[in-house]
C-alpha cells in the first residue's frame, strides 16, 4: 500500500472513531459542563505519556477561552504537586485503559481533598472510571497504528472530547472575540482581535448612483479595484453590486442595454460599524460566505469597505 493510501486510511479510521464518539455523548457530557461552570476553582488536567500531552493541550484551550485551567504531571503531583489542588477544583484525569498507575494513585488524595473528578477513559468500568464522579467515554474500535498499539485514534478522540468541552463552555459563558483578545494579545491573532474595522477598511469608495448604466458601474468597479460597487442615493446605501451580480444580470438578460445599477444590485447588503473589531467582521463574512462588508459610521453613513483578504494585512 502506498504511503498516500496509508495516510488516507488513518484519516478514515479516525473520522469513524470521532463520529462514533459523538454518537455516544450523553447526559454525562452535560453534567461535566455544569460541573466546570459551577466550580469556583480551576480545572486541573492530568495524564501520563501521550495522554499527558493531550491533557496539556486541553488545559491550554480551556485557559485561553475563559476557564482557568492548568496541567499537572501525575507523577509530579504524587511527589509534591498535589499542593496545587484545592477542594474547589475540578480534575480531568485521562487514561485510555483507566488503569494507568500514576493516575490511579491520585484518586485517594483527590477524594481526601474533596476534589470532583471527570475521567476520560476508553473503559468506563475501569478503576479510574468506577472511582470518578463523571465518565466521558473516549473508547475506539482500534488504533490507526497497524499493530493496534501506538496511541493514535484514541488520543485524537480524547483531544476532540476536550475541545468539545471547551466549545460547550464557550457557548455557555457567551465568550466573545473581545474576551478572547484579553488572552491573545500577541501575533496576528491578537491583531485580529484588537484591531478595529476602521483601522484596516478601504476608504476609496466605489460609489455609483441607482440610475448609472452598466458601463458606468463596471468602470467604477474597475477603477477602485475592490470587486464591488456600492449604490448610494442621497447619502443612503441602497445596495451593492458584485461580480456575481453582474454575471447573474448577463445570464438573465441578452445584454446590459437599458439596465441600471438599481436593476442589478443586491438590496440590503451586509454592513458593520467602523468601531467593531476586525475579528467580528471576519466572522460575519465567513458565516455569510461573502468577501466584502460595507462599513458604516455611527450615523449609518458609508465610510469604507472591508475585504476578507484584509486579514492578510494583519499578519
Amino acid at each position: 500500500m502506498s504511503s498516500i493510501n496509508v495516510g488516507k486510511v488513518v484519516f478514515e479510521v479516525q473520522a469513524r472513531a470521532l463520529e462514533a464518539a459523538a454518537g455516544r455523548l450523553d447526559d454525562s457530557f452535560d453534567q461535566a459542563v455544569e460541573m466546570v461552570l459551577n466550580t469556583s476553582g480551576r480545572v486541573v488536567v492530568s495524564g501520563m505519556g501521550k495522554s499527558g500531552i493531550i491533557g496539556n493541550k486541553i488545559a491550554a484551550t480551556l485557559a485561553s477561552t475563559g476557564t482557568p485551567s492548568f496541567a499537572v504531571h501525575p507523577a509530579e503531583a504524587y511527589h509534591g504537586d498535589l499542593g496545587m489542588f484545592t477542594a474547589e477544583d475540578v480534575v480531568i484525569l485521562i487514561s485510555y485503559s483507566g488503569e494507568t498507575e500514576e493516575v490511579i494513585r491520585l484518586i485517594p488524595s483527590l477524594r481526601h481533598f474533596g476534589v470532583k473528578t471527570i475521567a476520560l477513559v476508553g473503559n468506563p468500568d475501569s478503576t479510574l472510571g468506577r472511582n470518578s464522579d463523571l465518565v466521558l467515554d473516549v473508547s475506539v474500535e482500534r488504533e490507526a497504528c497497524p499493530n493496534n498499539l501506538a496511541p493514535t485514534t484514541s488520543t485524537t478522540v480524547a483531544l476532540a472530547m476536550g475541545d468539545a468541552l471547551a466549545v460547550a463552555l464557550i457557548e455557555r459563558r457567551d465568550f466573545k472575540p473581545h474576551d478572547f483578545a484579553v488572552f491573545h494579545p500577541g501575533g496576528s491573532l491578537g491583531k485580529r482581535l484588537l484591531t478595529r474595522v476602521k483601522d484596516v477598511m478601504h476608504t476609496e469608495l466605489p460609489i455609483c448612483a441607482p440610475q448609472d448604466n452598466m458601463k458606468e458601474v463596471i468602470m467604477t468597479i474597475t477603477q477602485v479595484g475592490l470587486g464591488i460597487a456600492v449604490v448610494v442615493d442621497h447619502g443612503s446605501i441602497k445596495g451593492v453590486i458584485t461580480d456575481g451580480d453582474l454575471r447573474r444580470a448577463l445570464y438573465n438578460h441578452d445584454s446590459f442595454d437599458g439596465l441600471t445599477a438599481a436593476n442589478v444590485m443586491t438590496h440590503s447588503p451586509l454592513t458593520i460599524n467602523e468601531a467593531e473589531i476586525f475579528a467580528d467582521a471576519e466572522n460575519i463574512m465567513l458565516k455569510a460566505n461573502v468577501t466584502s462588508l460595507l462599513v458604516v459610521s455611527q450615523d449609518s453613513a458609508l465610510s469604507g469597505v472591508l475585504k476578507l483578504q484584509d486579514a492578510n494585512r494583519l499578519n
